[in-house]
């Protein structure tokens, strides 16, 4: 894989972190140092959350992919 598309795949992760850090925002209120606050939290839908982070983990595992075969060594 060339670097201008290894850099377009690091790209299109760091977006689906954004849009699930997003996500949070939307259902989970902030406390006042900037933590989310569980206790206080609405409803999430489940079904939602896990198809982003499905998807976030499919692009982390591609990215893992990319790494291992740029630096030349074999995967555990």
């Amino acid at each position: 894989m060339d670097k201008d598309a290894a850099i377009k795949e690091f790209k299109k992760y760091e977006e689906m972190r954004m849009q699930m850090y997003d996500f949070f925002d939307r259902f989970i209120p902030k406390k006042s140092d900037g933590t989310y606050d569980f206790e206080n939290g609405g409803q999430i839908d489940a079904k939602e959350a896990f198809d982003m982070f499905f998807k976030l983990d499919y692009q982390a595992r591609k990215i893992r992919g990319i790494a291992i075969n740029c630096l030349g060594i074999k995967p555990e």
